[in-house]
This record gives C-alpha cells, structure tokens and sequence, in this order.
C-alpha cells in the first residue's frame, strides 16, 4: 500500500479551529457524517472480516499464541552461542526455523478446525514444501494485518509478533515465497468490479452514516430506517456490477471506520471542550487553578506560563484529534514501512531489544497533518515540532502507531470521570462525600487543571515539548493517578485503568 495521506478527507471532518466552541459542537447527538470524500478515504478503510475470514483469524491467533518466534529471534548476538562462525548465519538459520515452525502451526490448525479443508495441504510433498501452499499463508496473514487495523485493542499480545514474522519472511533468501499481500479495502474492491463510482451516491452517505449513543428512540428508528432504505435503493442501482452481498459489505466497512473515528476521536473532542469551557487563554483565574507550570517543580521538565500551557494543551489535542481521524492511513503507512524490505537494526533502546528501522511513509503523513494543524493554527506553535520515528525513542513504525492508538485509553477514562461525576451528586452514598469534596464543578475543574498542567509538563524526551514527548508526559501523568487526592472520584466513577481490555 502507498503511505500518501488524503488531505481532503481531514479539511471536510476539521476545517473549524474551534475558536467558538460549545456544548453541541462535542456532544453525544453529533451524528458522524464521513461522506464528503469517501472515493478518497475509502482508499484506507479494510474491508470488515467475513465469517470464513473469522475462522481463519482464529486459526492465525492460535497459532501466534504459541510461537515463541520473537523469544529466540529479537535476541542479543552473544545469545547465539559460540559455536557458529557467524551470527549472521546463526539468526538466518533461526528465523528459517522459526518461520516453518509458525507455518506448521497455521497448517496444523486448518486440519485440525476441518478435516476437509486441510486434506490437501497435508499430503507428503506438501508438507516438504510450504510453496505450494504459499497463498493460503498470504490469505491468512492479511486477514491479522487487516482485522488488527479495525480493531486495534485486540490481538494487543499477537499483532507485533505477526508483523515481525511477516517482516523477516520477506526478506530474500529466508523462504522460497513470498507471504506479504495488500490489505484489503473499500476502495480495491469497487475498483476490481468497476464500480467505485458508488462512492459519490448521497445515498451511500446515508447507508454508512453512525449514529452515537444516547439518542432519542424516535430518532434511532428514524436513523435506522433511513438506512435500509438507502441500502434498498443502492442495491437496486448497482447490482449490474455488484452482488448485493458486496454493496452491504462496503456500506458495512464504512460504517464500521464510521463508528471506529467517532470512538477513538470523541474524548479528544471532548476534552478540547472542556478545556475551552473551564479555562481561558488569557485569563487566569485563580492560582488554584492556573496552567502555569516551572521547572523543576513537581516534576516539571518545562516553564510555561498559564497563557503558553493553554496553548501548548490546546496544539496538542487538537493535533491528536487530527491524528485519530487519519488513523487508517497511517496504520496503512506504517504496514507499508514495516513490509517494505527495508533493513533494521535490532539495538537495546533502554526499552529493550527493540528493531530500529526507518518509516518514511509514516513520516511523511505524519509531517503533512503536523503542516495542516500548524497552518490552521496561525504557525503560532509552541514547542518543539519534531516527530521521532527510527531512532531510540520511536524504533519503528510499530512502536509509532502503538504510542497514539493509547490516546483514546489515556483521555477516554478522564472524559468517563468528568461526566459521572454529576450523577455521583444526586446519589443517596456518594453525594454527601461530592459534596464536602467541593462540588460537582470544583471536582471536575480540579481534575482537568492537574492533567492540564501535569499530563503536559515536559516529563518525555527532547524536554517533552516534541511531538511525542507531549504524549509520554501524558503516560506519566497516567502512571501517578493512584497518587492524586482526588483518586476516589475515579474509583466512584468505575474507573478501572489507563490500559484498556488484554482480552481477545
């Protein structure tokens, strides 16, 4: 896949710089509308998963669970042992091994799932040569690569395990195949059929539309219905060049990419309202609640007053809110840089055995949505805008998309608290405690100027004034909340962690 981003898509979903910010603008009745430049975006939307594809996931899961490819593979040199000439040829002869191994597993567990099915695979020659089978292993790895793309809290254990497999599978000289394949979208699949032109029917716009939670029952039943219908009509329009299976899987892949940005972009969203909604830039209110921020005290890496840290908050959700709405194309990008042959280096990065390899796709869309947010801001940007990627703070594309894809759990569980804690007040337990606590408004106004200052104050690299600094601080921030006097407040309000779900 191509690592070029789609610029339109973010100026349709983002062109305000949300200097008038109100309630509404952030609110659970925003229904998401992607519609505006679906020929373009749907370039980087993965196809939503079969029921046979599902099968097979499973398979590839299984057989992932097991692998202990990177154990004996990302290992220092001196663990080859000494009896090889060279450790060259000792890691090649392991990840040969490693590579049959896992290919053995993937085609033990499609006999085991169906007899039928794997018959054929098992016949003696076959065996001897996994080239034969060599497109069901493509089939399969793609079916993880994609699936991982749609839903990135699962396979949290496995996904970098099947990328370093695939990506040593690729180099030249290790197997006589060659297991990478596209990821499947939208887009490829129209073209196939020639029929990307149902991306500019309004009625597609309708039919992928996601409507958020907390709506009237009314309106849901007004929403839903308008879909079927617009499928109905869609399917009547098209189905000389599409199956009606294949018009409701793309309508379907829409949908679910529609459903993934509102999810993972909402408490960004509402984070930016309420930090224009209890803080100005240019008025502070009270020490108490001041963004200014020193250095060197209570572990501040940075010096801001309140007026810069507001600003300094503010880039940086706004550039995080950018980042969540083109996820799919850089986790396309950062597929792409991972598979593409380029050669890495595996070097302890004081996070561990890490492989450091240069990800200039993942670069490149990352400097063009830095440029759209810069340039929608005025270029008034505070701090520093470097974006590490190949180096010893982000090795590898993994790494980089693994680092945003924790936005959503760090400011999701924030948001969760600041919006319970109303209900908290009115409750016959807790609201005496909210109460002598200070209040609804005071708790709420508390909590956000702590993260405000202390989840941006420089505690990353570079200073943490960089690109990626911005967000360890935030990972900081998160690590001392059993720390923070108002820890209680959380726990009321079903706090559970940062980390998300581990579970497949």
């Amino acid at each position: 896949m191509s690592g070029t981003s789609s610029e339109s898509s973010s100026e349709d979903q983002s062109s305000d710089t949300m200097d008038d910010v109100n309630e509404e603008d952030f609110g659970y009745d925003e229904v998401i509308n992607e519609g505006k430049n679906l020929p373009e975006r749907s370039k980087w939307v993965p196809l939503r998963l079969s029921e046979v594809e599902r099968t097979s996931l499973r398979i590839l899961e299984g057989a992932l669970e097991i692998s202990e490819y990177t154990d004996k593979v990302d290992v220092t040199s001196s663990m080859y042992g000494s009896f090889w000439h060279s450790t060259v040829s000792k890691k090649v002869h392991i990840i040969d091994k490693e590579l049959k191994e896992i290919l053995q597993f993937i085609s033990g567990l499609i006999v085991a799932n169906n007899f039928n099915d794997g018959r054929d695979m098992v016949n003696k020659d076959q065996l001897r040569n996994f080239q034969v089978n060599q497109e069901i292993f493509r089939v399969i790895f793609e079916i993880g690569r994609r699936y991982k793309i749609m839903n990135p809290d699962k396979m949290r254990t496995t996904y970098g395990k099947l990328m370093y497999i695939v990506q040593d599978a690729i180099i030249p000289g290790i197997i006589e195949f060659d297991v990478k394949q596209d990821i499947r979208c939208v887009y490829t699949l129209l073209q196939q059929h020639h029929a990307t032109n149902i991306l500019n029917d309004p009625d597609m716009n309708l039919a992928s539309q996601c409507l958020t939670s907390n709506q009237d029952k009314e309106k849901v039943k007004e929403h839903a219905l308008g879909k079927i219908e617009a499928k109905k009509r869609l399917i009547a329009r098209y189905s000389h060049t599409l199956s009606p299976d294949k018009i409701n899987l793309v309508i379907d892949s829409l949908t679910d990419s529609n459903a993934y940005i509102l999810a993972n972009r909402h408490p960004v969203d509402r984070m930016i309202y309420y930090l224009k909604k209890y803080f100005k830039p240019d008025v502070e209110e009270s020490r108490e609640f001041s963004l200014a921020i020193y250095g060197r005290l209570n572990g501040s890496c940075l010096t801001h007053n309140h007026s810069t840290q507001f600003s300094f908050v503010y880039q940086s959700l706004l550039l995080w809110r950018e980042i969540q709405h083109e996820m799919f194309c850089l986790w396309n990008s950062a597929d792409s840089d991972l598979l593409s042959k380029r050669s890495y280096n595996l070097e302890d990065t004081g996070q561990g055995l890490q492989r450091v390899q240069a990800a200039p796709y993942v670069s490149d869309a990352m400097h063009r949505i830095l440029s759209r947010v810069k340039s929608r801001l005025g270029n008034s940007w505070v701090g520093l805008s470097v974006v590490h990627l190949g180096d010893r703070d982000v090795p590898n594309a993994l790494v980089f998309i693994d680092k945003y894809t924790q936005v959503p759990r760090i400011l999701a569980p924030i948001v969760n608290t600041i919006e319970r804690i109303g209900q908290l007040e009115h409750d016959p337990l807790c609201g005496q405690f909210i109460t002598e606590s200070g209040g609804v408004e005071y708790l709420r106004k508390k909590i956000l100027c702590d993260y405000f200052k202390h989840g941006f104050d420089g505690s990353g690299d570079d200073g943490g004034s960089c690109i990626d600094g911005r967000l360890t601080s935030s990972w900081n921030w998160t690590s001392k909340i059993e720390k923070k006097d108002y820890y209680q407040i959380f726990l009321l309000c079903g706090f559970c962690g940062f980390d998300g779900s581990f579970k497949k």
